[in-house]
């Protein structure tokens, strides 16, 4: 044989794999196969995933709460605001729009709705405060005392005349019933000492009046504040008369600087300082006439009234000139010592006063409240002692 069919031994081709060999070989191939799926399908869910995150939580992130049409409240300031006869529920909230009180028409009126009271909001002129809750405005619209017009003002000073003719109006009542009212009650409350005179009795404050109000009821309020002031300073029941008439006095022959002098030449007055006994005082005669003291003639002031403090009898007038505050009782109940019998007002722009013992002084006194009297274009009334 020749060796054309032989090839060295070292030179053998290689024997084919085998059946198992390849089985794993393919195995292999699916494996990787499955992992570039799998791993594609892992890819692809997380961007489904992240795009469905970014879809839903991207509206919270950006999302603003709607803009309120009405204030958070509670309010701050004051503006009076108007409501009319017949207005309706829109008409009032435009009126507290336009004033700042509310923020929205819409806010009042469903405030307005929901309140099963907000019908009986009355006609008035009301004070109220800006940025309210329109629940708020309902509620203090139906608020007797936010009613600015149902208030009844007293000032310091103030006469019964004056007490009961605001009242009438404010009531809407004939004076006639505030006077019956008034002689009613000082009937049955007053001390005897005040000879039935309610003059004096009614503390100068101001009183919320209430549609059921009436004159006997408010009158009846104004005196127990009286006597509760009173009280309160532990004032005799017999001294108390007294007291409001020099209160009074006090009140009206200065100001308030000047009170405790006054109320001390009060006293001083009442002991003999002048000689006589008199006040000589203009305020309590001006209160009697109802007019100043520089229209006052010369026949006038010779009579022998009880309230003429310069030429009626000595002592006290018969009942207060008014309607005296805290601040002149207390001055009367507490004067500093002093024995000042005179005083005069020198200058009416500044309210300098003057205070003496001495008749002379007092007398120079006044010439300097005239000299400053003609040195002004016109003359005011001449006050003090």
């Amino acid at each position: 044989m020749t060796d054309l069919f032989h090839e060295p031994a070292g030179d053998e081709a290689p024997a084919p794999p085998s059946r198992s060999h390849r089985r794993a070989a393919a195995r292999r191939r699916n494996q990787r196969r499955k992992n570039v799926v799998s791993f594609l399908v892992m890819v692809l869910a997380l961007v489904l995933l992240v795009g469905g995150a970014i879809v839903f939580i991207r509206p919270l992130l950006t999302h603003t709460t709607p803009e309120s049409n009405d204030f958070p409240g509670p309010g701050q300031g004051s503006v009076e605001v108007v409501v009319d006869d017949g207005d309706s529920g829109t008409a009032i909230g435009e009126t507290l729009t336009d004033a700042g009180v509310v923020k929205t028409v819409e806010a009042f009126t469903n405030a307005y709705s929901a309140n099963p009271n907000a019908t009986s909001i009355q006609a008035g002129t009301y004070e109220l405060q800006e940025g309210m809750r329109s629940v708020d405005a309902v509620a203090a619209l139906l608020d007797p005392a936010s009613r600015i017009d149902l208030r009844l003002t007293v000032p310091e000073g103030w006469t019964v005349t004056q007490i009961y003719g605001k009242m009438a109006d404010l009531l809407m009542v004939p004076v006639e019933d505030v006077e019956a009212a008034a002689e009613k009650l000082a009937a049955s409350a007053l001390p005897e000492s005040a000879g039935g005179e309610l003059e004096g009795w009614l503390f100068p404050s101001t009183y919320t009046l209430s549609p059921d109000d009436t004159p006997a009821s408010v009158l009846e309020r104004m005196l127990d504040k009286m006597i509760s002031e009173l009280d309160a300073r532990e004032v005799p029941e017999k001294e108390r008369e007294a007291l409001l008439i020099k209160a009074s006095i006090v009140e009206k022959e200065g100001t308030e600087q000047y009170w405790g002098k006054i109320a001390r030449v009060v006293e001083n007055r009442l002991e003999g300082c002048s000689g006589d006994g008199r006040l000589g005082m203009d305020a309590t005669y001006v209160y009697r006439l109802g007019k100043k003291a520089n229209d006052i003639t010369s026949e006038e002031w010779r009579k022998d009234d009880p309230y003429n403090g310069r030429e009626g009898p000595p002592g006290l007038p018969p009942t207060p000139i008014g309607a005296p505050g805290t601040g002149a009782i207390d001055a009367v109940l507490d004067p500093p010592e002093g024995d000042w019998c005179y005083f005069v007002s020198v200058n009416l722009e500044t309210q300098e006063t003057k205070f003496t013992d001495d008749l002379k002084q007092h007398l120079k006194n006044q010439e300097e409240y005239r000299q400053w009297l003609r040195e002004q274009t016109s003359a005011p009334t001449e006050t003090g002692e």
